[in-house]
């Protein structure tokens, strides 16, 4: 049988929370599973990178700061999974990405698209934070997709055994993906992979 060649999408995953057991990781995780004949991911670390600090922003940058710009210049597009904390964005998901938006006109986040995903245990499942992330990337000049919001209500009560498993809110997320997918095709950005 011969070889065909698949679109192959390297995306970073960016989860917006520090706990272990994390609904919006275990969102992102899903995600991910449910993606892999299409994307292959790579996940980033933000506790480990320093709070922002424009004296730490000299060569060499922090190494933990280091790494995560070079796997946001790296991949094809970014996913963020975030709860919401306080009616917003989380502290800590908020630094990485101040981090990443400098200098303003040459970051890595310039042009490279993002899929935000957010989930609260309430109904409103992050909406808050949603539109926080977004004014956030596009101010360092990212392209967040243009697809329906997508937001999971009530997170925790859709969590098994640590997995996230609301197959209507999985389904909806990967419409966003193809959405992010077709964009980085029209701008070349889709690797090749060889499958039997």
């Amino acid at each position: 049988m011969s070889a065909q060649v698949h679109p192959r999408h390297r995306l970073l995953g960016i989860p917006g929370s520090l706990r272990a057991q994390a609904f919006s990781t275990a969102v992102l995780r899903a995600l991910a599973a449910a993606s892999a004949s299409t994307a292959e991911y790579d996940y980033a670390d933000i506790g480990a990178i320093p709070h922002f600090n424009q004296d730490l922003y000299v060569e060499p940058l922090p190494s933990p700061v280091e790494r995560f710009r070079r796997q946001i210049a790296e991949a094809d597009g970014l996913v963020i999974s975030s709860s919401e904390y306080n009616h917003g964005i989380p502290g800590v998901l908020k630094n990485a990405l101040d981090w990443a938006s400098r200098p303003h006109n040459h970051s890595p986040l310039r042009g490279k698209p993002v899929l935000i995903v957010t989930s609260s245990s309430a109904v409103t499942g992050g909406v808050r934070a949603q539109y926080q992330i977004r004014e956030t990337l596009v101010s360092a000049l990212a392209r967040p997709v243009a697809t329906p919001e997508i937001v999971i209500g009530q997170v925790g009560a859709k969590i098994v055994d640590g997995r996230f498993e609301d197959a209507s809110s999985i389904a909806f997320a990967l419409g966003g993906l193809k959405a992010m997918f077709a964009e980085i095709a029209l701008a070349g950005g889709a690797t090749g992979s060889e499958s039997e």
